[in-house]
């Protein structure tokens, strides 16, 4: 049976950027990764599942009721759990019964429903929010705590089909595990969109989006990625036969030319000395230029075919493309204090979050911070941001430092007033905004996508920053995403603490030092 079917589905953006054209799609019960590279529709295509957008054509049909977790949560700091679960009036009502209210509405609140705390509080505590309380803020809670508890609400909903987009986001590694073995247990129909290897290795298929079409490969990410590899292999092969074909029938072409013009050139002195008839010379010479040109002909119609071989392999075997950039105004000398923090301390509704953390950043360090979920990661990086002066840049999980209405151009534009329009968009080129790219509203972007708009505008805002604050930086980005940023902070010159979960990333960044919060 078929959980999800896309019938003939097209989407376009309200600037006619196309997204989907006729797609059509059906995935069944059990475990699907969606996987494609940032930009190409993922969150788009579950968004239009979920009914959060509307296509322009085409349908999609549900068997059964939905859960769906976005990327970015929709829910406001000054909510308590039990709201965001959808159980406070249930309990509210529950509770006003158990005080001797016996009002008709509070029983029609409760319904059927009289163990929504006990469910609940199982609920939160398979996902490792055990001990926090129904009633707890969520301003309160770390960016990880959110994610669990968020699944958590969708998981009581008891959806047949359920979406997940990069659920493991600002999940420590205990907090992975756990949302692993939940899925395991999940019996629905199963979306996953994810770059977390260890999750997509749980999946029994994987969809693979690419150009509005999906091509389905058993098994699991990494069957895929061998077989996917294995392909590119052959492609490059391809590549290499085409592109010397195309060398060979240049040469033949070129010497193809220079015998035509030799012939022609010995013909006509022999002409003149044969003393033959000038109407009969004349078209001796038209009958050498038309066989000359038709030898011509053949040949560029062989490079042509040759171009268009090489053109065709080199598209099949497509390199990403890396960010290159130089950031000279970034540089920081070995010795200067960027940052200096002594008995750093952070608490919430009177609950200790960290406490007494001495802290100096000097030169260009490189500097991870860990530490599980709730321990205060995101707090002490904005105590960081507040003392560290004027060049520092804050990236934050949420990434808003951009005008989401205003286009990548126009947010450059503000952040580096001064950059000529052509360095512009130029330097967005090197960021991957090439043509109309550069002219989107940061709204309609990717993960992956805001991320490089971002890094764009505050490297290259005046002044540059010195020091660079990340936090959870590969937060919704594919794999090649994740490789041009570390390419961004290699080239970066000044200091910077990153936060992540990470370890591959951590590597590939060349971190100089480690602070761990317990």
């Amino acid at each position: 049976m078929s959980f999800v079917v896309c019938t003939s589905l097209s989407f376009s953006w309200p600037d006619d950027t196309p997204v989907f054209d006729d797609l059509t799609v059906s995935i069944s019960a059990g475990r699907t990764g969606l996987v494609a590279a940032n930009g190409t529709g993922k969150t788009t295509l579950l968004r239009l599942i979920a009914g959060d957008l509307r296509p322009s054509g085409g349908t999609v049909t549900l068997g059964g009721p939905l859960g769906y977790l976005p990327q970015h949560l929709p829910f406001a700091s000054d909510q308590t759990v039990a709201e965001v679960l959808g159980v406070d009036r249930t309990i509210a009502a529950l509770h006003a019964i158990e005080a001797g209210d016996a009002a008709e509405e509070h029983f029609t609140a409760v319904g059927a429903d009289w163990d929504v705390e006990e469910r609940s509080r199982a609920e939160l505590d398979r996902l490792g929010l055990g001990e926090v309380g129904l009633d707890r803020r969520l301003d309160t809670l770390s960016g990880g705590q959110v994610v669990s508890l968020g699944l958590a609400a969708q998981l009581l909903r008891r959806p047949d089909v359920l979406l997940l987009d990069e659920p493991t986001n600002n999940l420590d590694g205990e907090a992975r595990e756990r949302l692993i073995a939940v899925l395991r247990a999940y019996g629905g129909c199963l979306v996953v969109v994810s770059h977390d290897r260890a999750l997509l290795d749980e999946m029994d298929r994987i969809a693979a989006l690419d150009h509005g079409e999906i091509r389905w490969f058993g098994g699991t990410f990494t069957a895929y990625a061998e077989a996917v590899e294995a392909e590119r292999e052959v492609a490059g092969r391809q590549v290499r036969n085409a592109e010397q074909d195309l060398k060979r029938q240049k040469r033949e072409a070129q010497l193809a030319r220079e015998r035509s013009a030799r012939r022609m050139s010995t013909a006509a002195r022999n002409l003149g000395s044969a003393g033959l008839a000038r109407i009969h010379a004349g078209n001796l010479k038209n009958s050498a230029q038309v066989s000359a040109a038709r030898g011509g002909e053949v040949h560029a119609s062989r490079v042509a075919d040759a171009q268009a071989r090489y053109d065709e392999a080199s598209w099949a075997a497509k390199q990403d493309d890396r960010i290159v950039i130089d950031l000279p105004q970034t540089a920081v000398p070995a010795g200067r204090t960027l940052f200096s923090g002594q008995e750093l301390a952070a608490s919430y509704d009177g609950r200790t979050v960290f406490e007494g953390i001495d802290l100096i950043i000097r030169g260009p360090e490189r500097i991870a911070l860990l530490g599980p979920n709730g321990a205060g990661k995101s707090t002490l990086m904005r105590l960081i941001q507040a003392g560290a002066g004027p060049r520092v840049a804050y990236l934050s999980q949420r990434l808003d430092l951009l005008d989401d209405e205003r286009t990548v151009a126009e947010n450059l534009a503000a952040f580096a007033p001064a950059l000529p329009d052509a360095e512009r968009m130029n330097l967005l080129a090197r960021f991957l905004f090439r043509g109309s790219r550069a002219h989107l509203p940061v709204r309609v972007l990717s993960g992956g996508e805001r991320l490089r708009a971002t890094l764009a505008c505050v490297l290259f805002s005046e002044p540059a920053p010195q020091l660079l604050l990340l936090d959870e930086p590969t937060n919704n980005l594919d794999l090649d995403s994740v490789a041009q940023l570390e390419a961004a902070l290699t080239a970066y010159r000044g200091a910077f603490v990153v936060v992540s979960h990470d370890s591959r990333f951590l590597d590939a960044i060349g971190i100089d030092r480690t602070l761990r919060l317990p």
